[in-house]
């Protein structure tokens, strides 16, 4: 089992700044690729971007590229999402989440196995 914890999520003005943080435990941290995740009301689950185990690949959905930057600490088994030029649209509760790195990156929900419980991000016009 892994275990993920979110946090740093809250209440941020258009074309502000955030940084989600999220903290594994359980199993072998540089076995996963780790993804973000966010599900607004009403919405599916999307995909917002994913780092490889080792850090030196990632992938963004279009909606981000360029705002949003994932990135990964292997020696303190976290992951983090750096979120810039926020807007109201990126409002949503975002999961971590975890998968085998077997395959590597991979963009939909039904690929990864472990997650977080979420943090709420809300972004005001």
């Amino acid at each position: 089992q892994v275990q993920l914890v979110e946090s740093g999520g809250g209440l941020v003005q258009a074309g502000g700044s955030l940084r989600l943080s999220c903290a594994a435990s359980g199993r072998t941290f540089t076995d996963y690729v780790m993804g973000w995740f966010r599900q607004a009301p009403g919405k599916e689950r999307e995909f917002v971007a994913a780092v490889s185990w080792n850090g030196y690949s990632t992938y963004y959905a279009n909606s981000v590229e360029g705002r949003f930057t994932i990135s990964r600490d292997n020696a303190l088994n976290m992951v983090y999402l750096q979120m810039n030029s926020l807007k109201p649209e990126d409002t949503a509760v975002y999961y971590c989440a975890a998968r085998f790195k077997i395959g590597g990156i991979l963009v939909g929900a039904h690929n990864y196995e472990y997650w977080g419980q979420g943090t709420q991000v809300t972004v005001s016009s």
